[in-house]
């Protein structure tokens, strides 16, 4: 029962992803999202609205703030977690092994 669920579960998943795949826009194509209008409005504005050094400056730190805190976070988070995993694996070299175990 639990390994049928898992398998209809999955499968699922699989029809959704190749779903999207076939929804793709071709690479290069006109209708692909990079050639939106966004791209167009920083080339064009990102100078005078930031008044920033160039472009590539005013990007990541005015109009894409959230989202180079959010990964800073995320790196932060793992660097504490990697930290903290080793920094236990040196405190039981400290413990005596009991001298009747197994």
């Amino acid at each position: 029962m639990k390994k049928s669920f898992v398998v209809f579960v999955l499968a699922g998943l699989l029809i959704i992803l190749l779903g999207s795949i076939s929804e793709m826009p071709s690479l290069g194509g006109v209708e692909n999202p990079s050639y939106n209008e966004v791209s167009i409005y920083y080339i064009e504005n990102a100078v005078p609205d930031t008044n920033a050094a160039n472009i590539i400056a005013s990007i990541i730190t005015d109009y894409r703030a959230f989202d180079t805190l959010g990964e800073t976070t995320v790196l932060f988070t793992a660097i504490v977690a990697v930290v903290s995993v080793l920094s236990g694996k040196f405190d039981k070299k400290d413990q005596k092994e009991p001298e009747n175990h197994g």
